[in-house]
């Protein structure tokens, strides 16, 4: 497990990015619970954000591709609407405790 951040630095309904050996990744907190993707939309294969840390829609309910729109379940990364539907985010397995944040890559 590889160390993100403190618990802290992802805020309620919001999302943030990171680079772990050279695994582009990012975490969303939805309803006090952490989840983790790779930052790869299934569509093109790019990041999905346009500016740092920007990972949700404007209503922070889903997360979208900023490149075509596509909108994600946070809960599972399933692809709901966009030219990927169907297709799902790469989860990654991950944890939360007293220190903050862990990822499994």
């Amino acid at each position: 497990m590889k160390f993100l951040c403190p618990s802290s630095s992802l805020a309620p309904d919001s999302s943030l990015g990171f680079e772990i050996d050279g695994c582009k990744l990012f975490a969303v907190r939805r309803d006090g619970i952490a989840y983790f993707y790779i930052n790869r939309c299934p569509h093109r294969g790019i990041p999905l954000e346009w500016q740092p840390d920007k990972f949700l829609d404007e209503s922070a309910s889903l997360i979208q591709c900023a490149t075509h729109g596509a909108l994600f379940l946070i809960e599972s990364g399933e692809c709901i609407a966009g030219p990927c539907s169907g297709k799902s985010l790469q989860a990654l397995r991950g944890r939360e405790d007293e220190q903050g944040l862990w990822v499994e890559l």
